[in-house]
């Protein structure tokens, strides 16, 4: 293979902060290669210094002479002032380039060139920045959270060209589904050490397990032999031997070995949630509109207690300001929303961080209370609660200017679940977080005795945590889908295919009136083999969500060897493959 650029010994630090160190690794033709990392931990930095937008302390970095290097940032920002094809063509010769501006343009829907980059939402100056760098024809792209404020068709657009073009790509992102896709290679740095992975994202969860067993056992062989070795320090003779000193210097590194953090750090976030009431919320009659822009209409709904619901939906189809309406932000053009005397509502905002920039990271929760209640009696200092959320003694007396974007994000989520809401209301709370805080969240709120909505693009998380869905589709159609995102598209699929064979005849008195300009729409009966499958399916599928969560149990019991464990694991993947096939069957069956 081409070697297209090769990075050795790369070190860089700020102050006395020393972030990269000694980073060694290439790119070569075709290699599409995922930087895995937790927050702070310097990958928008390595990004940056690759793309020659910051220096490092040493090391070296070579590419191939002449290699085309498109970099899409994480918060492109451009000049007021400018249009959307101004802005695009900034770096770009007139002539051609300009008609095919136009073709990527109108491919990520944004087809009208002269308008304003200032009227611009953050989703639509993503696509423009994506549209600028595409347009250059890189041979080597860097991606910085690509899919960041992109919606969900957006993102599966992006997802299918990249798996689908000759280029190399270097992409730092917290979307699973898309690094899987699109991925044949994972870096990971994990304490400031290079781990390299050849295959895609579920590939290297597995390696990755493999290295921590390995690791885990090293480190249990380490903790055997340091009982012995201590047994004999602690003798103490009072001359050693030159020839003994050999024991001691062992002694030492095993001890060292021994104590050392074995385990992934992990944000902890059983915090305590209020009681909540049997009555929640319910949408009497809503209805909203911006110009001639429908958000709702005539809207009617029940929120159920401890209900786990997913919005999404196009960018501009309304779903933030949906919410935003639901906390009194926003008001209704008409109707209502009647909420429960009991619910306390937790917002994470898109744009939510407000944070003093010259405050230190302790200051911002001290301002909020002395302590906080986990639950079962135990309360916790702030101190002691950052310390769950990453954000250790040191980093806690840190200037909040000083913290990466995930680690504000993580702050900003911090914040919020400390205050014991029982409602929680998250927008597109996965922006900028890294993987493992993501995994923790996820585990967080499926366990969380509470209400939930929440806005995603994420197809990953949105899949975990909600149990059905509101699908805005725009002009003020929303579908209440039973299901999570990977069922919904599996639904809409099947919807869309084509029929080979016409529509079935009906006798008279087989039709019902239909809701859309009076026409009447034909009502296919099931038969009866239908409808007993119908019966047997909607038997079957709680019965395989029992067994899946009862092996779910059992593999987070820590009671499970190895081998018992990978068992269980490959029947979840067996059930989770046979629950979607019968769940898409019952949808199928129920819409008729």
């Amino acid at each position: 293979m081409i070697s297209y650029l090769q990075i050795e010994g790369l070190t860089k630090s700020f102050g006395h902060h020393l972030l990269l160190e000694d980073v060694s690794f290439g790119i070569a033709q075709g290699q599409k290669i995922a930087l895995l990392a937790p927050n702070g931990s310097g990958k928008t930095t390595l990004l940056n210094i690759i793309a020659g937008k910051e220096d490092f302390d040493s090391g070296s970095l070579v590419f191939r002479n002449g290699l085309r290097t498109g970099y899409l940032e994480q918060s492109p920002t451009y000049l007021p002032g400018l249009t959307v094809m101004q802005a695009v063509m900034q770096n770009q010769p007139p002539g051609d380039s300009e008609l095919k501006a136009k073709q990527i343009l109108t491919q990520l829907n944004l087809a009208d060139t002269d308008r304003l980059v200032d009227e611009l939402s953050g989703g639509q100056l993503k696509r423009l920045a994506l549209a600028a760098v595409l347009l250059t024809e890189p041979e080597l792209l860097l991606l910085d959270e690509p899919t960041n404020h992109l919606d969900l068709g957006m993102t599966e657009w992006l997802e299918n060209y990249l798996s689908r073009q000759n280029i190399s790509i270097l992409m730092v992102t917290h979307d699973r589904y898309f690094l899987d896709r699109v991925c044949n290679e994972i870096i990971e740095i994990d304490h400031r050490r290079l781990y390299r992975y050849k295959g895609n994202y579920s590939h290297y969860l597995e390696k990755r397990q493999e290295r921590a067993d390995a690791r885990n056992a090293e480190t249990e062989r380490a903790a055997n032999l340091l009982r012995k070795e201590l047994e004999w320090m602690r003798r103490q003779p009072q001359a050693r031997a030159t020839k003994a000193r050999y024991r001691v210097d062992a002694f030492y590194e095993l001890q060292q070995k021994a104590r050392r953090q074995r385990t992934d750090d992990a944000v902890n976030l059983s915090v305590k949630s209020a009681y909540i009431g049997s009555k929640i919320f319910e949408a009497v009659g809503v209805s909203k509109r911006f110009g001639d822009v429908r958000i709702v209409e005539d809207f009617n709904y029940t929120f159920a207690r401890y209900e786990k619901m997913g919005i999404t939906g196009n960018n501009g189809a309304g779903k933030s300001t949906f919410i935003r309406m639901l906390t009194g932000e926003i008001a209704p053009d008409s109707g209502h929303f009647d909420i429960g005397e009991t619910v306390r509502f937790g917002y994470y905002s898109q744009d939510g961080l407000r944070f003093d920039e010259q405050l230190k990271v302790i200051d911002v929760v001290q301002d909020i209370a002395e302590f906080v209640d986990m639950g079962d009696g135990r309360k916790l200092g702030v101190s002691q609660f950052l310390n769950h959320f990453l954000f250790p003694p040191e980093k806690q007396h840190n200037y909040v200017a000083r913290l990466s974007g995930g680690e504000k994000r993580r702050l900003y989520l911090c914040t919020v679940l400390m205050r014991n809401p029982n409602f929680l209301l998250l927008d597109e709370p996965t922006n900028d977080l890294d993987i493992l805080t993501l995994n923790i969240l996820e585990e967080y709120l499926c366990n969380f005795r509470g209400c939930l909505i929440v806005i995603s693009h994420d197809r990953y998380f949105m899949d975990k945590v909600v149990d059905h869905l509101l699908v805005f589709r725009g002009n003020a159609d929303i579908k209440d889908f039973p299901g999570n995102y990977t069922q919904y598209r599996q639904w809409q699929e099947v919807q869309n295919l084509p029929t080979s064979s016409p529509a079935p005849l009906h006798k008279k008195g087989e039709q019902e009136s239909g809701t859309r300009e009076g026409t009447k729409t034909a009502v296919r009966r099931l038969t009866f083999k239908e409808s007993r499958e119908l019966e047997t399916l909607e038997i079957e599928i709680p019965q395989l969500e029992a067994e899946k969560a009862s092996l779910e149990t059992s593999m987070s019991s820590g009671l499970l060897n190895n081998e018992q464990l990978l068992a269980q694991s490959r029947r979840i993947a067996l059930l989770i493959d046979e629950i979607d096939v019968k769940t898409l069957r019952w949808l199928e069956l129920s819409d008729c």
